[in-house]
C-alpha cells in the first residue's frame, strides 16, 4: 500500500526526523496533562526510594507520542533505555538475551507489544513480577527448570491494540495510560516548537493552518511541516507565509479538516453510489478499490472521530457534516443529524 502523507504510522523517512524533535523531559512534552501529572508523581516517588519505577503500559492510536514518552520516562529516571518491538522477539532466546544484559534500573521498551508471541509473553511474567528468568533445560522427563535472577528493571510497553493483550499480562503493569488526540492549542505549540528546533521561521497564522490539518496527531504535524518547508524552499525562497502553507497543503491534497483524497473518495462513494448509506464494509471496499483492512484501520477511524461517518449494525452512514464538507446537497431523508 502506498504511504499516505497523513498516515499516523511511522514511515521510513520519519525515523531520524522524529528523533531530532523528541523532547527529553516531561516539562518539554506538550499535551497529555493528566498523564504528565501522574507520571511526575510516581517517577518522583520512585527516585525518592532509589528504586526503578513500576512497569508502564502506554496505549492509543499511532503517532501520539508513546515512544517519545517511554524515552522521557527513561531520561527522567536517569536510566539507559533498550528498544525492541513485539515482532522482533521471535524466540524466547531473543528476550532472554536482552533481559540478562539489563543493568539495575534500565528501561526495556517494547513497541507493538501486542504482536509479541504468547510463549515469550509467558516468559515475561516471572521477569516482571520476581525479576527472574525461568529457563527450561532438556526435554521430556529429564527436563528441568533453571531460575536466573535478573537486575531490577522497568518494562515499558506500547500498543495500539489494548484488547489484544491478555488480562494476566495487562495486570502485571503497575501504570497504564491511554494517550488521547491533541487539542488545537496543543497542536499549535507542537508545530511552533518543531519549527523552532528546525530553525524554520513560522508565525502564528501559518502554524495554525498546519495544526488544523494535522489530524490532531504530532507525527503528522511534523511530517507536514517538513513537506511545507520543502515547498517554501522551492517556490517562495523559504518563507512560510499563510498563503504558501495553504498552497503547499493543497498541493498535497489535504483539505482544511485534514482529509486527503482517500478520505474524500470513501465519503463520496457512500453518498453518490449508496445514497448516503448504510453500506457494508466489504461492499464499500470493492466500490472504492481499497483493501478492507485499509478502510477499517486507516481511513475509517478519523472519519468517525471527526463526525463524518457513523457505524451502524447495517453498515456505514455518511453524516450531515460529510455532505456539507464535500459541498453536496443533503437528501430529503436518510441522513444522520
Amino acid at each position: 500500500m502506498e504511504e499516505r502523507i497523513i498516515s499516523p504510522d511511522l514511515q521510513s523517512d520519519d525515523r531520524g526526523f522524529d528523533v531530532s524533535l523528541r523532547p527529553s523531559s516531561l516539562a518539554e512534552f506538550i499535551g497529555q496533562p493528566k498523564i504528565k501529572e501522574n507520571l511526575s508523581i510516581f517517577l518522583e516517588a520512585a527516585k525518592g526510594r532509589e528504586e526503578p519505577c513500576e512497569h508502564v503500559l502506554l496505549y492509543g492510536p499511532p503517532g501520539l507520542g508513546k515512544t517519545t514518552l517511554a524515552h522521557v520516562i527513561a531520561n527522567e529516571m536517569g536510566a539507559t533505555v533498550r528498544v525492541t518491538s513485539g515482532p522482533a522477539l521471535e524466540r524466547v532466546g531473543d528476550l532472554a538475551a536482552i533481559l540478562t544484559n539489563l543493568e539495575k534500573g534500565d528501561v526495556l521498551f517494547i513497541d507493538e507489544i501486542h504482536r509479541m508471541n504468547k510463549s515469550i509473553e509467558e516468559v515475561l511474567y516471572p521477569a516482571m513480577e520476581d525479576f527472574a528468568l525461568d529457563i527450561v533445560i532438556g526435554k521430556g522427563p529429564t527436563a528441568r527448570t533453571l531460575r536466573m535472577d535478573l537486575n531490577r528493571f522497568t518494562l515499558i510497553g506500547a500498543t495500539t491494540r489494548m484488547s489484544m493483550l491478555s488480562a494476566p499480562f495487562r495486570d502485571r503493569f503497575g501504570v497504564i495510560h491511554h494517550l488521547n488526540f491533541y487539542g488545537e492549542n496543543e497542536m499549535n505549540e507542537i508545530v511552533r516548537r518543531s519549527a523552532s528546533l528546525l530553525r524554520i521561521p513560522l508565525d502564528e497564522e501559518p502554524a495554525s493552518i498546519l495544526a488544523k490539518r494535522s489530524r490532531r496527531t504530532p507525527r503528522i504535524a511534523n511530517r507536514l511541516l517538513r513537506r511545507v518547508r520543502d515547498y517554501a524552499q522551492v517556490r517562495a525562497d523559504g518563507i512560510l507565509s499563510p498563503e504558501i502553507v495553504h498552497n503547499a497543503l493543497n498541493q498535497l491534497e489535504i483539505d482544511p479538516r485534514g482529509l486527503d483524497e482517500s478520505d474524500r473518495r470513501a465519503l463520496r462513494t457512500i453518498i453518490e453510489k449508496f445514497k448516503g448509506g448504510p453500506v457494508g464494509l466489504t461492499t464499500l471496499a470493492a466500490a472504492t478499490a481499497e483493501d478492507v483492512t485499509t478502510l477499517e484501520e486507516v481511513i475509517e477511524p478519523f472519519l468517525l472521530q471527526e463526525g463524518f461517518l457513523e457505524r451502524t449494525p447495517r453498515g456505514r452512514l455518511a453524516t450531515e457534516q460529510a455532505y456539507k464538507h464535500l459541498g453536496l446537497s443533503l437528501p430529503s431523508s436518510n441522513f444522520i443529524l
